[in-house]
């Protein structure tokens, strides 16, 4: 992508609540079940701008959450939010470079880049005995998408469905203790914000950006119309 692009995209994206569908419920969900302890040493890998710190600090208050994202305009706006709090440590990194051990491994919507096993793997040694993960990855929900749906979804073609995703965390030699759905209430609290932000934007753009506000919002339209094919299924695991 050119620097227009990144430009136009970070015109978009900046000072948004989050970068991608999810809610505290879903937090406190995972958390409670892979029995997260009160003092528990937790990593947010690829946090965005942070959204997810709050809850996570929520379910173990008397614990310590790492956070990090390889974007520096997002650590800086989870940084403005949360640094302040002696229990965080935010900063600009990688998510396969990191030290442990972590009782817990929180990553919302990114182990996309890696692949669910490739993912998996790399984190296994960063876990404290006992210690779980819970990720978000997107999956069919159906055999039979649209075409829409397929069109919306061409640069993955390795997307699968909720059987391919249990398979792809048993080859990392993990067990699933439970798996749901990311709600629609959660894909809301990421698009609502969006769209919110094209509409302030839309009237003066040019070049670029009108690019970048026309892909956000076929992408909020895509799911909105076809929700019932795909989303984010929510999985929290534990090494075998």
């Amino acid at each position: 992508m050119s620097d227009a692009y990144w430009d136009a995209f970070f015109q978009l994206h900046s000072d948004l609540p989050r970068e991608g569908p999810g809610c505290a419920e879903d937090v406190a969900w995972a958390a409670e079940t892979a029995g997260l302890a009160q003092t528990a040493r937790i990593l947010d890998a690829a946090c965005g701008p942070g959204a997810d710190i709050g809850p996570l600090l929520a379910a173990a208050p008397h614990g310590h959450v790492t956070a990090l994202d390889k974007v520096e305009g997002f650590v800086s706006q989870a940084q403005v939010c949360h640094s302040a709090d002696p229990r965080t440590t935010i900063y600009a990194g990688d998510m396969t470079q990191v030290e442990g051990p972590f009782d817990f491994i929180w990553c919302a919507g990114a182990v996309y880049f890696l692949g669910v096993t490739d993912a998996l793997k790399i984190w296994q040694d960063k876990l404290a005995p006992g210690g779980a993960i819970a990720f978000s990855q997107i999956c069919w929900f159906t055999d039979s998408p649209s075409d829409a749906a397929k069109a919306g979804w061409a640069d993955y073609p390795d997307m699968t469905d909720e059987a391919g995703l249990q398979e792809q965390i048993s080859a990392a030699n993990y067990r699933c203790l439970a798996i749901r759905r990311i709600s629609d209430a959660g894909w809301e609290a990421y698009y609502g914000p969006l769209d919110t932000r094209i509409a302030s934007l839309r009237p003066t753009a040019k070049g670029a950006l009108t690019g970048v506000l026309d892909e956000a919002e076929a992408e909020a339209t895509l799911w909105r119309a076809e929700r019932d094919a795909f989303g984010y299924q929510l999985c929290v695991v534990v090494p075998e």
